[in-house]
């Protein structure tokens, strides 16, 4: 399945921050999303995931075959790690949460309750529910925020092999993650005609 965006507007509360941007991202392919801080990362990919409605333009998936990652862990701080992995197994219809306990390390802090565990090791947990979305295309803002090098090798290691299943991946970030065939996407371009530079911390807080 390819992924198609085609002639979007986004908007950030009532200014419209990107027009008219248009790509795509091929099944087996990511696609990584490069500009300054302020320029729309975080919209763009919030209009990709259904999280915010995009003014103009069209899509050619919904929803539904997106899994997001943004800035916000999403995570059940009462609920320990196994149990936060079978609340999203549960939700996603996954059977066995097994794969995503390995790639991320999570066997170690099961027991755990997540209100104690550290920014690196909620990151990690937090990532590990994309494994069990099912979903095609991933899309990631600054995933690997927290993240020592280690974990961040690991995570690598599985948009990589998401990618070999025959996924799609965009993905906001500053860092080379090593993808094969990654393409380079810089929405500079595409800011709205006549944007004032935007507060860099806007976008976090949106996520």
């Amino acid at each position: 399945m390819d992924f198609l965006v085609s002639n979007l507007a986004c908007q950030r509360g009532d200014l419209t921050v990107l027009s008219d941007l248009s790509c795509h991202v091929n099944a087996g392919e990511a696609l990584i999303l490069r500009g300054p801080n302020g320029a729309g990362k975080t919209t763009l990919l919030r209009c990709i995931a259904g999280l915010t409605p995009p003014v103009a333009g069209q899509m050619s998936f919904t929803p539904d075959d997106v899994a997001y990652a943004g800035h916000a862990d999403g995570l059940k701080s009462q609920l320990s790690v196994a149990e936060n992995l079978r609340f999203w197994a549960a939700i996603y219809g996954t059977a066995d949460p097994d794969a995503a306990i390995e790639a991320f390390d999570l066997a170690p802090l099961l027991d755990r309750r997540t209100q104690f565990l550290s920014a690196g090791q909620k990151r990690r947990l937090s990532l590990a529910r994309l494994l069990l979305t099912g979903r095609p295309l991933w899309a990631l803002d600054e995933p690997t925020v927290s993240l020592d090098t280690a974990t961040v090798a690991k995570f690598a290691a599985a948009v990589s092999r998401h990618l070999a299943g025959g996924g799609a991946a965009i993905i906001a970030t500053h860092i080379d993650l090593g993808l094969p065939d990654a393409r380079i996407l810089d929405i500079s371009p595409f800011r709205a005609t006549g944007q004032a530079e935007t507060d860099p911390f806007l976008d976090e807080a949106l996520s």
